[in-house]
């Protein structure tokens, strides 16, 4: 025979145990997958942030450090609730360290479909150069 009464001991415990998981993972963030493609140019990175909109997204460059983050906007829809969670945390966060051969002055970004598509060009004094040689 089961015993499904549950005391408000076992119900209020369970709840701390809960409160306490949320607040450890409040400052946690997912490190979302990134593609990185070079070419004779510059740099290209794909970054997959499923659910992101562009205002919940944030870029930023200091010095030669690139950081990316952004909160999921995924809820569930008004009166219901989730009864399972694969992945509970709406937040993502990656850093990369740029080399001085990029201009992050030209940086541009795009998303469209949970993909963040960052261009990076090369600088000038880093661009490949064709060399001219004079007949004598």
């Amino acid at each position: 025979m089961r015993n499904d009464v549950q005391t408000s001991e076992n119900t209020t415990a369970r709840a701390s145990a809960s409160s306490q998981e949320r607040s450890r993972y409040s400052e946690a963030a997912l490190t979302p997958p990134v593609d990185v493609v070079e070419d004779g140019n510059g740099i290209t990175l794909y970054a997959d942030l499923p659910g992101v909109s562009r205002d919940k997204l944030n870029l930023h460059v200091e010095s030669d450090t690139l950081t990316i983050e952004a909160e999921s906007g995924l809820t569930a829809p008004g009166g219901l609730a989730s009864h399972h969670t694969e992945v509970g945390l709406a937040r993502f966060h990656r850093v990369f360290t740029l080399s001085k051969e990029l201009d992050t002055e030209k940086i541009s970004a795009e998303l469209a479909q949970g993909v963040l598509k960052l261009r990076i060009p090369k600088a000038e004094h880093a661009q490949p150069k064709r060399i001219e040689v004079q007949l004598a």
